[in-house]
């Protein structure tokens, strides 16, 4: 399921009191996990080379006969394209839990957080401090920072901050299901959280930001291309 939200915000131009208005469109998509196949990719495990692209893994799943219809990039990553946090995959942890406080940037803006399936197939987020036990966790990847955390913005944000970039995020519907989504045009950490809130979330994550792509071809976008660590995708 798809929705496009529109957000009006303040338009912040050099030209002084000005009136006019920008509005930020949010794309996003609801998977219900009873009825869908999302999974993580980050590594070939027959190449041993990473997917990269939105493009090579839909070329993946096309041998096993399957069909890409979601994937979006999946969290942050160092230069060689591994996970900065936890990243677990098929029950395999690959990275593990970063707890670190002492650096900056926006996966260390705490609370930060993390997003998986368990083995049961139900999908959570929760801060990174709550998280103590991957024994039944199918998938998961560590983000930050947290956009709502039971119910509330995150502490930290303002709403009238000018720190402006595109953004992903993903949080879990009253319903169980999962939402992502993403800003095609540039938007504040508070307005972005908003957004999950307003659509019932009471947890939510932020993934990453300006590198931040959405595959989505029956809404029109339709970009194979990326360069990323983790990808998570939707097929049939």
């Amino acid at each position: 399921m798809l929705n496009r939200y529109l957000l009006p915000l303040l338009f912040l131009g050099l030209i002084a009191c000005t009136d006019d208005s920008d509005e930020v469109n949010i794309i996003s998509h609801e998977v219900n996990h009873a009825e869908s196949n999302l999974e993580f990719f980050l590594m070939d495990t027959v190449s041993r080379s990473n997917f990269y692209s939105f493009g090579k893994v839909k070329t993946h799943l096309k041998k096993d006969g399957k069909d890409l219809i979601f994937a979006m990039n999946g969290g942050m990553f160092n230069p060689d394209y591994q996970a900065v946090g936890l990243y677990i995959e098929n029950g395999k942890t690959f990275s593990p839990l970063n707890i670190d406080h002492d650096q900056e940037g926006n996966f260390f803006l705490l609370p930060n957080g993390i997003y998986g399936i368990s083995n049961d197939n139900e999908p959570f987020v929760k801060k990174t401090s709550s998280f103590d036990d991957n024994s039944n966790v199918k998938f998961a990847t560590q983000s930050g920072p947290m956009l709502v955390i039971n119910g509330k913005i995150h502490p930290k944000f303002k709403k009238d901050s000018e720190n402006l970039n595109i953004r992903n995020g993903v949080g879990i519907l009253p319903n169980g299901n999962s939402l992502f989504a993403i800003s095609d045009t540039e938007i504040n950490f508070y307005d972005f959280a908003l957004f999950f809130k307003e659509q019932g979330c009471e947890n939510a994550l932020f993934l990453d930001g300006f590198v931040s792509k959405m595959y989505l071809p029956e809404e029109g976008e339709d970009d194979l291309g990326g360069e990323f660590g983790v990808i998570i995708a939707e097929y049939e």
